[in-house]
């Protein structure tokens, strides 16, 4: 084993690609994804503001909009231009002010306020949405108050009239509304997990590459195996370390549990990676097949996360394929340690979730024992060494 491992460190130094998905291509990829998010918040998004009133109130809501910091309002002066820039994607939102907005609010009538927004930006479309809807209501209460003083109202009742019941929410796992700690963790954990998945399949594809397969059989495949294993399974988990250390140590983001329980929950995600590529590796014996099949299989792992979209509400194909990616089931661990503070129990528990991998060792076993005999066809009676 000693040997195995003396081999893969050799053929690591040759291989200028292993050695930067080892060391700097994951660092590289967190801080870049962290810089992306570290604003924590998103400000000044384009709002296309169309006033077709023209008055005092529309101008005072504008000044409301452009007060908000989340929301930058740029003039248009007719809807129609400012569906089209929304659809363009010049700005994400649409607030029309309509004619005679002021006199009917001052007759006792309900004008319609206009508000549009962009639902393919699914976080950005709900902030919007949220934040416009607060803004105008906030600028027409003065208006509201304005009106009830001139009538005659006790200054000390007009709060209760404009809002007879106060209403208070509040996020429990996210009472900041900060994107870094919504959004960075579970886009790390699955850019780790490609990171994971490119390095052990580079170390599969170079025995294909350097045409030394047949040697890894002559050693014995499982000892080859379990050596590559070894080698690469602490170097992954140390990133992933660094990754928790960073968002949890430095960052600073708020965690509720105890952060080492997750170690041994990222120690089962990467062996449930190193069993795909592995099986791809001999259905496929083909470099560019295996990269392509393991990068399309784990590429949605994002998306199938549930962070930002219920999985409940995804199709039934969806659901099955989310099944499949390693990092879907560490989320919810990750998730109950992070934000509920459970547990190592937890971790035992949810962990039975991985069971399911290790089926893909029956087309690993089968398909090595095939590739093995068109390697090494003398040992056809005998078997093929594993």
């Amino acid at each position: 084993m000693w040997q195995l491992l003396q081999r893969e460190f050799q053929a690591l130094q040759r291989d200028g690609w292993q050695l930067a998905l080892i060391s700097y291509v994951p660092l590289l990829g967190f801080l870049f994804l962290w810089w992306l998010f570290s604003a924590a918040l998103p400000r000044q998004l384009p709002v296309a503001l169309v006033d077709e009133d023209h008055s005092s109130v529309s101008r005072e809501l504008g000044r409301y909009i452009d007060a908000n910091s989340v929301t930058e309002p740029i003039a248009y002066t007719d809807l129609q231009a400012a569906v089209a820039a929304m659809r363009s994607g010049e700005v994400f939102a649409v607030v029309r002010l309509p004619y005679a907005l002021q006199h009917d609010l001052l007759t006792g009538h309900k004008p319609t306020i206009d508000l549009r927004y962009n639902g393919q930006f699914l976080l950005v479309g709900k902030l919007l949405s949220s934040q416009l809807q607060l803004t105008l209501a906030d600028g027409l209460q003065q208006l509201a108050r304005l009106k009830l003083l001139a009538a005659g109202v006790n200054p000390a009742q007009v709060a209760v009239r404009l809002t007879p019941v106060a209403t208070q929410n509040t996020a429990l796992f996210n009472r900041n509304m900060n994107y870094v700690g919504f959004l960075v963790p579970p886009m790390l954990i699955a850019l780790w997990q490609l990171v994971a998945m490119l390095c052990y399949a580079n170390s599969l594809s170079r025995e294909l590459r350097e045409q030394s397969l047949a040697d890894c059989y002559r050693l014995g495949l499982l000892r080859v195996l379990a050596a590559k294993w070894l080698f690469y399974t602490p170097l992954m988990l140390l990133h992933g370390m660094l990754l928790l250390v960073m968002m949890y140590g430095y960052l600073g983001l708020p965690i509720a549990g105890n952060l080492l329980w997750l170690l041994p929950a990222q120690l089962i995600m990467l062996l449930a990676v190193w069993l795909w590529v592995q099986a791809m590796f001999f259905v496929m014996a083909d470099s560019a097949r295996i990269i392509s099949m393991c990068s399309g299989l784990f590429a949605p792992a994002f998306a199938f996360m549930g962070i930002t979209f219920p999985t409940s509400n995804m199709p039934l194909v969806a659901q099955w394929w989310r099944a499949l990616i390693p990092s879907s089931h560490y989320i919810e661990t990750h998730i109950a340690l992070v934000s509920h503070g459970q547990g190592l129990l937890t971790v035992l528990q949810q962990s039975r979730g991985y069971l399911g991998f290790l089926l893909l060792l029956l087309p690993a076993w089968y398909f090595a024992r095939r590739y093995g005999r068109t390697l090494l066809p003398e040992r056809q009676t005998s078997g093929v060494p594993l």
